[in-house]
């Protein structure tokens, strides 16, 4: 996600994430061996979508953002936890990852498993821990259980199984939906939850939320699926074209690359009028949803 798509407003809550990715690890008291190897993955950079859809739900409330970093580093540090352990041999064996090489290759397969391990599980203590100013004892059981769900079997991992057995298997549109609703779209959703949960919104406007967040995952995944095949791989940070080569159903096979496309476009525009109907300055997740479908990497 290139500098340039953000504004400043969104560039501040970014920074205010990176600082807690590293201090939170800082402060572990663990082998220096496996906080290293969570800080290189962490580090590596990346889009973070999920914690600044999280920023952007509670700017939307006119609640102040900052209050929700610990939440944020949580949703980033179990995102960063799939990414290590999909990159591992056993899954889809990537050696790059972000432009650099991946966890496996630098601290070895036993250390990144680990330290995907301690990234998911620490994701909870944060949450325990925000503040009881910024979240009482509901707020937190929430936010743990919304987390557990979209990062579970219901959800994040047992879509990527789902992406698994689909390889070298013809899916078909609604079944590549199922996979990619709950691989990639579930921990999007939650993130928009979140915010809104910190923010003590009300259920309508949830459910409004949580409609703008199923299209705009679909568009996210989408879009990753367009640049495997005309991406710049030195933009993107890993290879291009490895869908194809794992015999993988994506939506440029399924609909064409220009269909690929048009349904891009689509999700988009039933993203945005989804925030329309919420009556709040939905700025900054209008300009999240534009990033989405224009991002190079």
């Amino acid at each position: 996600m290139a500098d340039g798509l953000l504004s400043e407003k969104t560039k501040a809550y970014r920074q205010l994430l990176e600082e807690e990715l590293r201090s939170s690890v800082q402060k572990l008291d663990a082998p220096v061996s496996l906080k290293e190897a969570m800080a290189y993955s962490l580090e590596a950079g990346g889009k973070r979508i999920r914690p600044l859809l999280l920023f952007a739900a509670m700017d939307a409330f006119g609640k102040n953002p900052a209050q929700g970093v610990r939440a944020a580093a949580a949703i980033e540090m179990v995102h960063t936890y799939s990414l290590i352990h999909d990159d591992l041999p056993s899954m889809d064996d990537d050696d790059m990852r972000r432009g650099k090489p991946t966890n496996h290759k630098v601290f070895g397969e036993a250390m990144a498993i680990l330290a995907g391990d301690a990234l998911l599980t620490y994701s909870f203590e944060l949450i325990g821990t925000i503040p009881s100013e910024y979240a009482g004892l509901e707020e937190k059981l929430k936010l743990i259980t919304g987390l557990a769900k979209a990062a579970g079997a219901g959800g994040m991992v047992g879509g990527q199984a789902a992406d698994m057995e689909g390889e070298e298997k013809e899916l078909t549109l609604t079944e590549l939906e199922s996979v990619h609703v709950n691989k990639t779209g579930r921990l999007l959703e939650f993130s928009v939850l979140a915010g809104s949960i910190l923010s003590g919104g009300d259920q309508t406007r949830l459910e409004i939320l949580s409609k703008f967040a199923y299209h705009l995952g679909l568009a996210f995944q989408i879009r990753d699926d367009i640049l495997d095949v005309e991406g710049d791989e030195g933009a993107l940070g890993k290879r291009v074209g490895s869908d194809t080569a794992n015999h993988k159903s994506t939506y440029p096979r399924l609909l064409s690359l220009e269909g690929a496309k048009k349904a891009l476009e689509d999700h988009i525009t039933k993203a945005k009028k989804q925030l329309a109907l919420t009556g709040l300055d939905t700025s900054l997740l209008l300009e999240i949803t534009e990033m989405v479908a224009k991002r190079n990497s």
